[in-house]
């Protein structure tokens, strides 16, 4: 008998762990992964050169040694009798010999723990409920996880005949709400109004059938009820992309529900009583096989110090189920680990300028999915997205790397324009900045007509002959021209007679939209040029999207020059 058992088993074993190799196996190896420990690197979260990949903790008998809660138990209130059918195969060879179960006897006792005790086949203990506990009332056994698993199998092995009917539920909220699993009876429309072994399909997947098999009550001992989770579901083969089986397996808690004893129609019989004291609910063990759920980014799970079982996150992840990024890894969104991609949380971008960050899903999708961390509370001076440029009244030390804590220095209060000489100025501004003159407005047409397109912040400015030479942080990019413009720090030359003009108006301090044509730089340093030909505007955040905008039309041959 023990043997059919453990072979049965180690069937369901099996068929978990072929179940969970293609869906949320081993590191790198599927199940057989769990194996093969001594092959393995130190950290299974991480490769040989040290790359993120997917981890999984082992996968244990998660209710062994776990308190389980019987709301009925024999010889709890008082010393009872109880009578143990004993038979071959047949109802009429049936026999009895009558027991006592006393809570206060340990050699009659029969608690709830022996369910998840080290399981002897050669030395079986068993829980018992009360006898004759028989439809509508019910007898259940709850056992807590004490943390969130990804459950493959919950099985029982009987010390009485198998229940007629019985329930398998589970929770996700340690116990406030309960979603059954998995029904068992020999009347199943009767019992649970539903049908008998109905097919499962894409669209029911989350939902328990109920089934009339495992309900025979023979053998009358030893008998075994064994669940699998992802069996017979059409998604099992691709776990990583169904979130609905990922969420079906999950469970903190994990209620068996007793509805209606095999009786064999004893109760009819004339001795009444010695037939209400053989039939009862015993169980031997309990299992409940799966993982601690941590979404492939951890290998273990252990207590904290509140005595919590957490998992221990690797991958910049967080949370008992490492189901968050940590602070400040923000820079795109928390997924789980797949057997292709670990999805490790990456760090904001802040150069070493901020401490904390949020995550902004527009500009993670601008970015083509590459980053969405905006920095928040910039120090040292330092503004925008990543601390990447001067705030107003600060210009850039070129002298010293962005992310130095004294990079962005204090600006001269002189402006340019009033530092030209007045030879410097033309006779008639008006007619020679006529040409620059008219609404300072931005649409797809001026944006085709320019070579390039770019947000810049002015930092500081210096005379160079008949030039100025500003120095000038570029932020955004949307065109780039021949000059090849990049973000980041460098010059932008207008000749001293425009800017005498105004034309453009150009500030220190400030942030501009500027759009000019292709001209080589006066400089051996480079940079670009801007002219009274050139659209300098000061700059709107509502720009934004407009010309990202424009740069998609541009890239489908709808920005033609003339």
């Amino acid at each position: 008998m023990f043997r059919a058992l453990d072979a049965a088993l180690a069937v369901l074993l099996a068929a978990s762990l072929r179940s969970t190799a293609g869906g949320y196996g081993g590191g790198g190896g599927g199940g057989s992964a769990l194996f093969s420990a001594q092959s393995s690197p130190p950290d299974p979260c991480y490769d040989e050169h040290g790359t993120p990949r997917r981890c999984i903790p082992d996968f244990v008998n998660s209710a062994f040694g776990k308190e389980v809660k019987a709301s009925s138990t024999c010889g709890h209130r008082s010393a009872s009798r109880y009578c143990v059918l004993s038979s071959t195969d047949k109802v009429d060879e049936r026999s009895r010999s009558c027991h006592t179960c006393d809570a206060a006897d340990p050699k009659r006792n029969r608690p709830p723990a022996y369910l998840t005790d080290l399981n002897n086949p050669h030395n079986l203990t068993c829980w018992q409920s009360e006898n004759f506990v028989q439809y509508p009332q019910n007898v259940t056994l709850t056992l807590s996880l004490g943390k969130k698993f990804e459950v493959t199998y919950v099985s029982l092995q009987f010390c009485s005949p198998r229940p007629e009917s019985m329930v398998i539920s589970k929770s996700m909220d340690y116990g406030k709400t309960w979603v059954p699993f998995q029904y068992y009876s020999s009347q199943c429309r009767k019992m649970y109004n539903k049908p008998n072994r109905a097919a499962i399909t894409k669209q029911n997947e989350q939902e328990a059938i109920c089934t009339d098999s495992h309900t025979d009550p023979f053998p009358l001992s030893g008998g075994l009820i064994a669940f699998s989770t992802l069996d017979g579901r059409p998604s099992a083969h691709d776990f990583d992309n169904s979130p609905v089986l990922q969420d079906w397996v999950t469970a903190t808690d994990i209620r068996v529900t007793f509805s209606r004893l095999h009786t064999f129609g004893d109760e009819n019989e004339d001795d009444s009583g010695l037939a209400r004291d053989s039939y009862f609910y015993a169980v031997s063990d309990l299992q409940v096989g799966g993982r601690c759920k941590c979404n492939g980014h951890a290998s273990r799970c252990v207590k904290d110090r509140d005595g919590e079982l957490v998992c221990e996150c690797k991958h910049n992840a967080a949370g008992p189920e490492c189901d968050r990024c940590k602070p400040f890894h923000y820079d795109r969104p928390w997924q789980r680990a797949t057997a292709r991609e670990a999805n490790e949380c990456v760090a904001c971008n802040c150069n070493l300028h901020a401490r904390r960050c949020r995550f902004n899903m527009e500009l993670y999708k601008l970015s083509g999915r590459k980053s969405g961390g905006v920095c928040l509370n910039c120090r040292h001076n330092t503004a925008g997205r990543h601390c990447h440029y001067c705030k107003e009244g600060y210009y850039r030390d070129l002298s010293k790397p962005i992310s130095h804590r004294k990079a962005c220095k204090e600006i001269p209060v002189t402006p340019p324009t009033t530092a030209a000489s007045s030879t410097e100025e033309p006779s008639d501004c008006d007619s020679y900045c006529k040409a620059s003159k008219g609404k300072l407005k931005i649409n797809m047409k001026k944006y085709c007509k320019k070579d390039y397109a770019v947000q810049v912040h002015i930092l500081k400015a210096d005379k160079a002959g008949e030039w100025w030479k500003f120095t000038v942080n570029v932020i955004s990019v949307y065109k780039q021209g021949e000059s090849r413009i990049r973000r980041g720090d460098q010059f932008l030359w207008v000749r001293a007679k425009d800017v005498a003009c105004k034309c453009p108006k150009i500030k220190p301090g400030k942030k501009y939209l500027l759009l000019g044509n292709d001209e080589d730089s006066p400089g051996q340093g480079g940079g670009v040029v801007a002219d009274k030909g050139s659209l300098v505007i000061q700059w709107r955040d509502t720009w934004a999207r407009r010309l990202r905008k424009f740069q998609q039309r541009e890239k489908k041959g709808k920005c033609k020059k003339p």
